[in-house]
């Protein structure tokens, strides 16, 4: 692999463009680090394979969140042109990507996941909140079904801001998910491996604000993360299972990072899965991989080197 050309794509024009450049560049530098011939690349949709061409690029290290990047387009086009590429290929990521698809193989497989309801932009009524607060109450969770990094989630724990929510997610897709709020601990699996993946050390999220949103993601100081999760062993096993278990029914490879919460009765819920987890020195992966003594410049290598298996 050292004697290859490799791209570290980021950027690109979603809403999680800033993360995505973070994570690019810590990714870029690792691969450097480690002696890789490598080169950032900030990913222009109309330009993409006269990028990768100039650069004569034989491996492309998929750093993009969001658009282009999570949802399956990339991938296809890295398949047509026989380009290796890290992380999940065309079917699992577009899954992944769609909350609405997702939530549908949940239940069919039974993986627990919350009570939800799909509602589509075009048939959405001045009478949606009402709807909403009769079936769900508060608190409930508005989320558009394809973003990331908490872009268009909100929390609604007053009735009259249903409505607010509800415009909000629809800013970001033409599809919402309206999801029952669960009430716990957060926790997140990261998910190394292709055909035999395996679960890291849980990590249990606590923001200060008792809500883990956009801000309390990316503002520093605002939210502080517990590895290993302070959990039974027999609850620890149950939730990585649970995790394994969406990992594997999606098709993910490579790389992944599922978020789980844990009511009071210890009952796990899959939330959704990312197959383009956060990567700067500081993220939940890395976070995770760190506490069983994977540096972060190991990791990226590590994740690298299964684009080839």
């Amino acid at each position: 692999m050292k004697n290859k050309k490799i791209a570290v794509v980021m950027g690109g024009p979603s809403a999680e463009r800033e993360v995505s450049l973070n994570t690019g560049r810590a990714i870029l530098a690792a691969l450097q680090e480690k002696g890789y011939n490598a080169v950032g690349i900030d990913l222009s949709p109309r330009h993409f394979v006269e990028q990768l061409n100039v650069e004569k690029i034989e491996v492309v290290f998929n750093a993009i969140h969001g658009l282009y990047g999570e949802d399956g387009l990339m991938q296809g086009t890295l398949e047509m042109l026989g380009i290796p590429y890290t992380g999940s290929g065309v079917l699992a990521s577009a899954i992944a990507m769609d909350k609405a698809v997702t939530k549908r193989l949940f239940m069919a497989a039974e993986i627990p996941t919350p009570r939800s309801r799909l509602y589509n932009k075009n048939n959405a009524g001045y009478h949606l909140p009402d709807e909403i607060l009769t079936e769900f109450g508060v608190p409930v969770v508005i989320k558009p079904t394809a973003q990331g990094s908490s872009i268009g989630v909100v929390i609604v724990e007053d009735a009259a801001e249903i409505g607010n929510a509800v415009a909000e997610a629809f800013k970001y897709s033409d599809r919402i998910i309206v999801e029952e709020f669960i009430s716990g601990k957060e926790l997140t699996v990261s998910i190394l491996g292709n055909d035999k993946p395996e679960a890291l050390p849980i990590i249990e999220i606590v923001p200060q604000s008792g809500r883990y949103d956009y801000k309390s993601k990316y503002t520093k100081g605002a939210t502080e993360y517990i590895v290993p999760a302070r959990l039974e062993p027999e609850i620890t096993s149950l939730v990585q299972k649970i995790a394994l278990d969406a990992y594997k029914l999606l098709g993910c490879r490579g790389i992944g990072r599922v978020d789980v919460m844990l009511d009071s009765n210890n009952k796990p819920y899959v939330l959704e899965v990312n197959t383009i987890p956060g990567m700067t020195a500081t993220s939940l992966v890395p976070k995770a991989a760190a506490s069983i003594g994977i540096g972060f410049a190991d990791l990226c290598e590590r994740i690298l080197l299964m684009s080839a298996e």
